[in-house]
């Protein structure tokens, strides 16, 4: 049976790190960056990519929907 394996991409300039898709995040793969973007926000990104499964719940809850999610199936 095959595996589901996720992948999480912020588009970091639109992201005004606002902490929700961090919060919502069940294996805590997300994580807010000491970086900041053009704007002067700390952007989100996936700071532990083998806990991410793909679930969706960061982007269900990203206001400004800047967060897509990938799901690829491994084996």
């Amino acid at each position: 049976m095959a595996k589901i394996k996720g992948t999480v991409v912020v588009d970091t300039e639109r992201c005004k790190g606002c902490n929700l898709c961090v919060v919502a995040c069940p294996p805590k793969a997300l994580s807010l960056s000491k970086e900041a973007n053009s704007r002067g926000y700390n952007y989100s990104y996936l700071s532990n990519p083998d806990a991410c499964v793909g679930c969706v719940a960061c982007a269900y809850v990203c206001p400004d929907a800047c967060i897509t999610v990938y799901k690829m199936r491994v084996q």
